[in-house]
């Protein structure tokens, strides 16, 4: 069942858009991440333009975050006022991340950065967050307490001035580190169609020593406002938000996201990092296989709009 999308002239299957979308969900309610670090690449994997991808993948994140994020607020487990300062360094970063989005769509260099960029993050953030999960899942198998940071030890966050107190995830750090966590999202989403929550979540829990519940719904919080207004910026500056594309994969995301929070309840945070890092890695991979192969078509010509 095939239907045309206008903005990426092309016509894919519909069933198979939506069932991306219902993966993607599902994923994101479990983890706690918006999925745009995986339907983008699933995107192109399927043969949508780069552009279109990256401008699409970010509005269909909106709908698995949305429905994550509220049902983490209905359970006390989202820290409103640590999510609204990241949704305004976020919202800096979109600005910053659309400029460097235009630049290099003019340079004819966007397909090849953005894959490059996407396999050494999730290279990076995957080894690290595999590493530190299998520690912890050895230590709870043992019987050890897992130390997330030595005792009397303070981390530069806790150093830092201007300091605030954030009831709902009990900590009090300076806002600094917390506004330039959500820039480096926000400048992600812009430049890889990315809600940035395989970074937040590490982020926020080793940087800021945020409890993993509170981590998950805070960071859905904030990837939902960023990337809305990520979306808005793309429509307008670089047209490549194509509607008919968001909405079926919209679809899909929003049941698979009501399922995935339901699961995720279920497992140990350890488990969590663990099977969101082998995910992680799994995409980067798949990714730096395409960077090598010998593509079918050495040229192809394409039109960029002025």
């Amino acid at each position: 069942m095939s239907i045309y999308l206008p903005i990426a002239e092309m016509s894919l299957n519909m069933l198979i858009l939506i069932g991306m979308g219902g993966v993607v969900g599902f994923l994101s309610g479990m983890f706690g991440v918006g999925g745009g670090f995986l339907i983008t690449p699933l995107l192109i994997f399927y043969n949508v333009p780069p552009a279109i991808a990256v401008g699409t993948g970010a509005n269909q994140v909106i709908a698995s975050s949305v429905t994550g994020a509220l049902t983490h607020f209905k359970r006390g487990t989202l820290d409103i006022k640590l999510g609204i300062l990241l949704v305004v360094g976020g919202i800096l970063g979109s600005c910053l991340g659309v400029e460097l989005f235009t630049y290099l769509r003019k340079l004819g260099q966007l397909d090849l950065i953005i894959s490059l960029l996407y396999v050494i993050l999730l290279g990076g953030v995957g080894s690290l967050m595999a590493i530190e999960s299998w520690r912890a899942i050895v230590n709870a198998k043992k019987g050890k307490t897992v130390i997330v940071h030595r005792p009397g030890h303070h981390s530069l966050a806790q150093r830092l001035p201007l300091k605030m107190r954030f009831r709902a995830s009990k900590i009090y750090v300076s806002i600094i580190p917390v506004l330039g966590i959500g820039l480096v999202i926000g400048l992600l989403s812009s430049v890889m169609g990315v809600g940035g929550g395989f970074i937040m979540v590490p982020a926020l829990i080793y940087m800021l020593r945020v409890p993993t519940n509170v981590v998950v719904g805070t960071s859905l919080f904030q990837i939902t406002f960023v990337t809305a207004f990520t979306t808005i910026l793309q429509s307008i500056t670089n047209q490549s938000v194509d509607i008919v594309l968001a909405f079926l994969l919209m679809v899909g995301g929003v049941i698979g996201a009501t399922y995935g929070t339901r699961i995720g309840r279920k497992l140990k945070a350890e488990q969590l990092r663990m099977l969101l890092a082998i995910l992680v890695l799994l995409v980067c991979a798949r990714l730096a296989f395409e960077l090598f192969v010998r593509p079918d078509d050495l040229f192809s010509l394409s039109f960029i709009g002025g």
